[in-house]
């Protein structure tokens, strides 16, 4: 398995640029960047990482939605590159939901977001995807590529009454399963 990366923090100039449309998928660097990325999402028990949350600027962000200790409700999927993203379509109802971060910790942040997007991708052996999402997984591709340009969760956050710490998050869970 690859090696995780180092995690970009908020304030770092890299999580604010524009990130660059990717030409060559098959690129041997890109190709373990996407291993890399993998790697990184599941040792830091996260649903998605962007390139730009690693310092490198593509357009380019893995999406892993799986049940672990930040996200215990998560569906579970396989993780999946996801290259040039687009939204193509989206519905009209917004849900707010808790977000978290990996460039962003010991925060979350009550998130607006489309409930359903309709979705484009090149995947990592170069065929392109259309697909459908919904609730948490639409909220995971929004978060993921809002980071390919320059946008962190906090800048969506409508009030600083939306945010609380990790820990009175993960306390809330707990009285939650109860």
């Amino acid at each position: 398995m690859a090696e995780s990366l180092q995690i970009t923090q908020l304030g770092n100039p890299a999580l604010r640029q524009q990130a660059q449309f990717v030409d060559n998928i098959q690129d041997k660097r890109l190709q373990q960047l996407i291993d890399a990325l993998i790697a990184t999402a599941v040792a830091s028990n996260g649903v998605g990482i962007a390139a730009p949350q690693v310092s490198q600027s593509f357009r380019l962000f893995i999406v892993a939605s799986r049940p672990n200790l930040r996200y215990p409700n998560a569906p579970q999927m396989e993780p999946t590159a996801m290259i040039n993203p687009q939204i193509i379509a989206h519905s009209t109802e917004i849900v707010k939901g808790w977000e978290g971060c990996l460039s962003v910790p010991g925060i979350r942040g009550l998130v607006p977001r489309y409930q359903t997007i309709e979705v484009e991708y090149t995947s990592r052996n170069s065929k392109v995807h259309r697909q459908v999402f919904t609730d948490f997984v639409a909220r995971i591709f929004q978060h993921e590529y809002d980071h390919l340009d320059g946008i962190v969760f906090l800048d969506r956050v409508e009030s600083t009454q939306d945010l609380m710490t990790e820990q009175e998050y993960q306390q809330r869970i707990e009285i939650m399963k109860c």
